[in-house]
């Protein structure tokens, strides 16, 4: 189906949005009133720079308070619209978008409405233009989508079509019943369809849509049902994107609208319309990679969790440190971690970082063959004669996913690139890593969850608010079936904050404390946790004096869920990377989330003291 984007869902001016729709894949745009008004281009040059980029200009919008309004007040409408008629011809669109009234003025009389929206559509067609009536959801009089139609019905007019929205529609239904009347109104009379997605909120319609809509599969609505009940009655237009968001207007536009894309490419798998790649589930975690320019602090670290330099690559300065199954490279060869995708380009980070992800695929290719349909950069190798082919894409927030099939006799293995060092692992207290925890650039958090939730096959998690000293976290983990993988996003306190850039490795252990005791006596750094700590949770968990006493003594944090207990401690920060122990017994699904706002104040507090 062909796709387009109201211009309103990016950033910067209109000529930055179309470059970006069209770059993104996109095959039309809306051009929203706003945007037009502040061109320096006249609607003849924007429809060329449209033609050059190969994007039609598929609406004009928007028309507001035109309808059933005193006849004196429609004349003045009607003298406005066909100035908007003419702009809409000039442009090269063939529809307008008329929203409800919510003028003071409007009357509650649907025949009145119909008979000047007639009078409207008479006055388009003259110039060659439809009209697309489009129920508010704070409409004055008229705010669902099944009275618009019944206006549109009586009206009777071949120029006056519906435009159906689905923020409008899914934020005033109560379930799927609602959206039956659907059904009834024809395809050809279906003049447009706007989609958009929303977080499931308690609090005013209009300045929900005003500033929380998000593009399809980010929010709570059920946007595919809506969508298949549209391709149900015979709509053959424009799948089109219209959000209003403050993160997105605030984003680059480039990377929001290949996210935007993203998002109707697996709505359009959701529904049947597109064929795209089946998703390859990752079945585990094949390494962390950090990037350094001094590998000493973090050998050191790595030294003390128990880890051993097994191997170093051929060709490459990079070191395999495992114990267990957990397997983390060290790279010295980048002297900073990737870029994100800030406005300024993001700066580079000094000392060690989380840099790339390597994971278990049964398909490596395929797994790359899904992610490339659904956008994610592909990434150049630089492979010298022998190397293990390696897949790899980039995340929204930069970082390299590697496609892994680590022993399997079948598929080349990374693992052939390392050469082996005389340095054996000893019994391991790690048995592998439990999850990783990626800080997002703060305009990210939604694509983020979006893309490992459709590109990797992972499940997302609900997103929880987490306390901090200075502000509020979001965090979502998404995860496969077994918990073999599990990743965190987290998205900042602030857009301009970049002190919680830290990421973390969470390792799995049958024994923290015995695992804790190790490292610090092996010279490693646990995160201390404040006495008041541990005092409220002898006071919320019954539990022996003796354990309490462990747990001060070693910073241990602790919780439980239905499912059974969780009992975690945290390395200090080396450079932007920790490292975090964790023992999950009886089948724990989460991630301490009760306990991060002390971690987060424990490690902010030694910044303070120690500078970094």
């Amino acid at each position: 189906m062909r796709t387009s984007i109201a211009t309103v869902s990016l950033s910067g001016p209109l000529t930055e949005k179309l470059t970006a729709a069209a770059r993104a894949g996109f095959d039309g745009v809306e051009i929203f009133e706003n945007d037009l008004l502040a061109s320096p281009l006249g609607p003849e040059e924007i429809r060329s720079r449209c033609a050059d980029l190969g994007l039609s200009i598929d609406l004009y919008q928007p028309m507001r308070d035109v309808e059933a309004v005193p006849p004196e007040e429609f004349a003045r409408n009607l003298r406005r619209a066909r100035r908007k008629f003419e702009l809409t011809r000039r442009l090269g669109a063939d529809t307008v978008l008329v929203c409800s009234s919510v003028s003071p003025l409007a009357v509650d009389d649907d025949a009145l409405a119909a008979e000047q929206l007639s009078a409207l559509a008479d006055a388009a067609r003259e110039y060659g233009v439809r009209v697309a009536y489009e129920a508010l959801a704070w409409g004055r009089h008229v705010n669902t989508y099944d009275h618009a139609w019944r206006i549109v019905q009586a009206a009777g007019h071949p120029a006056l079509g519906t435009c159906l929205d689905s923020f409008h529609i899914l934020s005033r239904t109560s379930g799927p019943k609602d959206l039956d009347g659907i059904a009834d109104i024809p395809g050809e009379k279906i003049f447009f369809l706007q989609l958009a997605d929303a977080p499931l909120l308690a609090m005013d319609v209009l300045q929900w849509s005003r500033h929380y809509r998000c593009f399809p599969g980010q929010g709570g609505f059920d946007v595919a049902d809506l969508v298949r009940r549209v391709l149900a009655t015979g709509y053959d237009g424009p799948l089109s994107l219209e959000v209003f968001n403050d993160v997105f207007r605030q984003a680059e536009a480039g990377p929001t609208a290949v996210d935007a894309r993203r998002s109707l490419l697996v709505l359009q798998e959701a529904v049947g319309a597109a064929a795209l790649p089946e998703p390859v589930v990752p079945t585990g975690i094949a390494f962390a990679e950090l990037v350094t320019p001094d590998p000493e602090p973090v050998a050191a670290l790595l030294t003390a969790l128990g880890f051993a330099r097994t191997a170093r690559h051929r060709g490459k300065p990079v070191d395999l440190w495992q114990q267990g199954e957990a397997r983390v490279l060290v790279n010295t060869g980048r002297a900073a971690l990737p870029h994100s995708r800030r406005p300024s380009g993001g700066t580079p980070v000094d000392g060690a970082g989380l840099a790339a992800v390597g994971l278990e695929s049964p398909d490596p290719a395929g797994a790359a063959r899904r992610a490339e349909a659904l956008l994610a950069p592909v990434l150049p190798r630089r492979r010298a004669t022998g190397d293990a082919p390696l897949d790899a894409v980039a995340a929204p927030d930069g970082t390299e996913l590697f496609f892994c099939a680590t022993g399997d006799p079948r598929l080349p293995d990374w693992l052939d690139d390392f050469e082996p060092t005389a340095h054996e692992p000893a019994a391991p207290d790690i048995r592998r890593i439990d999850h990783l925890a990626l800080t997002q650039p703060w305009h990210q958090f939604d694509e983020a969850a979006l893309f490992h939730r459709s590109v990797l096959g992972l499940r997302a998690q609900e997103s929880v608010d987490v306390a901090d000293p200075y502000g509020l976290l979001r965090s979502r983990a998404v995860t496969n079936d077994d918990g073999s993988v599990r990743i965190a996003l987290t998205v900042g306190a602030a857009p301009t904050d970049d002190t919680l850039r830290a990421q973390h490795i969470a390792l799995a252990t049958d024994d923290v404390v015995a695992a804790a005791r190790r490292f610090r006596a092996a010279g490693g750094r646990l995160l201390p946790v404040p006495a008041n700590y541990h005092d409220d949770l002898a006071a919320r968990f019954d539990l022996p004096d003796e354990e309490l006493d462990t747990y001060r003594d070693l910073g241990i944090l602790y919780d439980r869920d239905a499912h059974g207990v969780f009992r975690h401690c945290y390395t200090r920060t080396v450079g932007r990377v920790f490292f975090e122990l964790v023992q999950r017994d009886g089948g724990y699904r989460g991630y301490g989330a009760q306990n991060a706002p002390v971690r987060l104040a424990a490690q902010h507090a030694v910044r303070h003291l120690t500078g970094g």
